[in-house]
């Protein structure tokens, strides 16, 4: 039983140590008055399949591309080591072997955007409310940021699908920025019996192969931003 107590303690440990970056992360972009969302694996635990490891978590904020470097700022004059990261989409600060990511691009050029923020879902993460990006822009995000790097994107996507209720519309209009990721990836969940409405992929397929017929955010008269 000693082996199973010692690996509970250090399992709890982990989790106060990346619960107090996550507090003082978010408390320090709060400070400094700029709009942010969490996305990443904290976002898909709360809004897809629960399940989360704090060993190796990071922390990964979603910034407006113009306050990144303010953010990083705001970090440093909280206790954090800050690093150049990969500046064409990325910041990076860690405190205590957690590492806080300051994204301001995310693949497919998304970029934190007016609607990105009006749909903002506040829920709770292991006893804290955080601003979470929208389970739509969260399941565009996982779609297009799949690959060699990030195997399990898609399987987080697929328990975003399964909680269902989603807005078809909105996740079409995002789909813009890569509509055969995303295409495949709603065939997939359909072959996984997944909630995936039939319209949403016969439109994309449409779109794809240079149809104008199925633009719901178009005839409906949606005015949004391009990003």
């Amino acid at each position: 039983m000693k082996p199973v107590v010692a690996h509970a303690a250090s399992s709890e440990q982990d989790e106060a140590r990346f619960l107090e970056v996550l507090d003082r992360a978010t408390g320090a972009i709060r400070s400094a008055g700029m709009p942010f969302v969490v996305i990443g694996g904290i976002a898909s635990a709360a809004q897809g399949r629960p399940r989360w490891d704090p060993r190796g978590a990071d922390v990964d904020l979603f910034v407006r591309a113009e306050d990144a470097e303010a953010a990083m700022h705001a970090l440093s004059q909280a206790g954090f080591g800050t690093e150049q990261g990969e500046p064409h989409w990325v910041l990076r600060a860690a405190r205590h072997g957690v590492t806080v990511d300051v994204i301001f691009r995310a693949a497919g050029d998304l970029y934190l955007d007016d609607e990105m923020l009006s749909r903002v879902e506040k829920r709770e993460f292991r006893g804290r409310i955080l601003p979470l990006v929208s389970r739509e822009d969260l399941l565009v995000m996982k779609a297009l940021a799949f690959g060699e790097q990030t195997p399990s994107y898609w399987h987080e996507a697929l328990g975003i699908i399964a909680r269902g209720e989603l807005d078809w519309d909105y996740v079409l209009y995002r789909a813009r920025h890569g509509m055969r990721r995303v295409l495949s990836l709603l065939v997939y969940a359909q072959s996984n019996d997944l909630p995936v409405p039939p319209r949403a992929v016969r439109e994309l397929f449409d779109l794809t192969e240079g149809g104008t017929e199925a633009e719901p955010w178009t005839e409906q008269g949606r005015t949004l931003p391009t990003t």
